[in-house]
Order: C-alpha cells, then sequence, then structure tokens
C-alpha cells in the first residue's frame, strides 16, 4: 500500500476531515484526494461528505485497505485473495530487502506446517505471516513464536473464546476450559524450526502424537516460524500464524474448532489488527514474552510424553525457560527439552 493511501486511512480513522484538510496531509490536490475516496468507495468503503468532512461510515470485512484502516501498529499490509503460502511470500519480499510488512490471505493453496505437512487454507480464516528483523541473536527467535501465540490467544479471548496455548505456540481451547471444574487437558509441540507448529486447519493427526478422541483440547491457531540469519544476529523471520475464525465447525477437521464455532463469527480485520498490536507490543519489551506466555499456557502443571530426536522424556511440565525451552520433572531429575512432540498424560498433581 502507498504511504499516501496508508496516510489517508489513518486520517479518516481520526474522525471527520476535510478536502482541504487532507489534500495538505497529504500533500495532493483536491481531485487527487477526491479520487482516492473513489478508490475506497469502489473497494468497499463507505465515504460521506458531510459538512464535517469526509467521514467513513462502514469498513469491509476483509482486505488490505481494511486491515490498515485504524491498525494502530506500523506494518505495511500486502493482501492477497488467493496465495500459494503466505510465508513463502514473506521469504521473497525478505530476499528484496521488505521489513515489518505482512502478507495476508484470504485463502491459500499450499500452505505449510510443521515439517512440510500440507494442510487446508480456506476462505474463512486468518491466514498470514509478519516479516521482521529484529536486532538480537538467533538464540531469540523462539521468543517472536512465543509472542505471537500470546498475541493470538489474546485476540481470541478478545472475540470471546475461552483460548489458552499449548507449547510452545498452538492456540487452543482445552475440554478444562469447558468444564472449568475438570482437570486441564491439551497437549504441546515443539519450538523446533525457530519454531512454530502446524496451522489449526491442518486436518494431519500426525501433526500432535495422541489422537483427537483423547489429546483434550480443540486446536485453533497453529504458527510456523521461518528464519534466516548469521552467528549472532537474525536477518529476518517469517512468523506465519493459520487461524481458523470464521469457518463452520462442519467444515474443520476432527479435533479442530473456530472462533465462530467457540463465539460466533466476528469481523477477520479487526482480529488481525488485534494480533498485530499485541504483537508489537510483546516484541517491544521481550522481557515480557515468558511471562505471558506462562499466564496463558496449557501445558504447565501436567503429566507429559515428549518425542524428541533423542528419545522419550516423561515428566511433570513445571516451567518454561528462555527462550522457549520446556522443563520436565522427570524420576532422574529435571530435563530440559528444545525440541519434540509432546502429549499430555494427564494433570501433574494426579496419583502417578
Amino acid at each position: 500500500m502507498s504511504d499516501t493511501r496508508r496516510a489517508l486511512l489513518d486520517a479518516l480513522a481520526e474522525g471527520p476531515v476535510s478536502g482541504p484538510d487532507l489534500a495538505d496531509r497529504l500533500g495532493v490536490s483536491r481531485a487527487a484526494v477526491w479520487k482516492h475516496v473513489e478508490s475506497l468507495r469502489d473497494e468497499g468503503f463507505g465515504v460521506e461528505s458531510t459538512g464535517d468532512g469526509y467521514v467513513v461510515t462502514d469498513v469491509p470485512e476483509y482486505g488490505g485497505p481494511a486491515i490498515e484502516y485504524g491498525l494502530d501498529v506500523d506494518y505495511d499490509v500486502e493482501f492477497h485473495e488467493t496465495l500459494d503460502s503466505s510465508n513463502d511470500r514473506a521469504r521473497e519480499l525478505a530476499a528484496e530487502g521488505a521489513s515489518d510488512v505482512v502478507v495476508v490471505a484470504r485463502q491459500q493453496t499450499a500452505s505449510r506446517g510443521r515439517k512440510n505437512r500440507e494442510w487446508s487454507a480456506p476462505d474463512g480464516g486468518v491466514w498470514m505471516s509478519l516479516l521482521v528483523r529484529p536486532d538480537e541473536p538467533p538464540a531469540y527467535a523462539p521468543l517472536y513464536t512465543l509472542a505471537m501465540a500470546v498475541a493470538v490467544c489474546d485476540a481470541a479471548r478478545e472475540a470471546g473464546v475461552n483460548a489458552s496455548i499449548k507449547w510452545p505456540n498452538d492456540v487452543i481451547v482445552s475440554e478444562a476450559n469447558d468444564n472449568p471444574s475438570g482437570a486441564k487437558a491439551s497437549d504441546g509441540v515443539s519450538a523446533s524450526e525457530a519454531s512454530g507448529g502446524s496451522p489449526a486447519h491442518a486436518g494431519d493427526r500426525s501433526t500432535d502424537v495422541d489422537t483427537p478422541d483423547d489429546r483434550g483440547y480443540r486446536k485453533l491457531c497453529g504458527i510456523l516460524t521461518e528464519m534466516e540469519g548469521e552467528a549472532d544476529r537474525v536477518s529476518w523471520l517469517a512468523i506465519g500464524p493459520g487461524t481458523n475464525v470464521n469457518l463452520d465447525p462442519t467444515d474443520l477437521p476432527e479435533g479442530a474448532t473456530s472462533v465462530a464455532a467457540e463465539a460466533g463469527p466476528i469481523e477477520r480485520r479487526v482480529f488481525v489488527q488485534r494480533v498485530l498490536e499485541r504483537f508489537d507490543e510483546l516484541r517491544g519489551n521481550l522481557d515480557t514474552v515468558l511471562p505471558a506466555w506462562r499466564e496463558r499456557a496449557d501445558t504447565l502443571g501436567r503429566r507429559v510424553r515428549v518425542h524428541t530426536a533423542s528419545g522419550v522424556i516423561e515428566g511433570d511440565a513445571v516451567d518454561i525457560e528462555h527462550p522457549g525451552t520446556l522443563v520436565v520433572r522427570t524420576d532422574e531429575g529435571e530435563k530440559r527439552v528444545h525440541a519434540g512432540d509432546c502429549e499430555h498424560l494427564r494433570p501433574a498433581d494426579d496419583g502417578r
């Protein structure tokens, strides 16, 4: 989106603004202002000319300008009706030198989750990837994935969903949240690939060790993060959350859920805005990420079995450490897990 279009949307979001004021703020002619306003109307915006100036009366449910209208963080939005993969497009933008760009697709045709698992991303979900260039060493990269998980969880909660996070970055609705008096139940997955989980609409049950019937949660969102960097610094991160938002429950695979299924349909543009704004807040102070993740975690306090490259670790999930390491208390002492597939067995305070 051009700087002029973004400035126009920002001005309109502040309230009534006259044509002359818009021309001054944008550095264009009155005729150019009129053309820009007409272009917004063509894209579905309701814009009325009143005695006080131009007033926005209606905003499209989705689309690039709709997301940027009222967005309170400085990210450019590149919107596609159809895209193979938002992460692939983010990688292309990274190669071109771009930064702070969110790629959003109405639907995706070649989506990828962890370990290159393919999944379906139809219209109705929120499929996006955020390209950033943090001035941090590669070891800090998992914090950005955790921050995105917190951001999606908070946006889902704002929409009325009783969401939580399974280790490290899948946003879920736990059966424990359905029954507050019951034990917590979900499972976690590793912080690999710098790293993220499988998007929520995968329908690929192999993304979790246990089966949908016994894992104790419904999956709402998964995150795939990809990175390029040198030994001492990150060159770029592409953080791609895939969230089931306005998808009909009958169109979801077993074990998945959506915002609409849990709390009713919402405006996707607002959901994206809340995710980006919350992520940016956490990104600005990485020290807040782990405490925020812990507060929303559904994995901690559970008996878990983690399948790692070097073997199986079983014990109680007791904490998460920088930059996203799961601490498991076993009969042989505490073990720290950086990557692996994790299944929940029962609450840690249950009898052994």
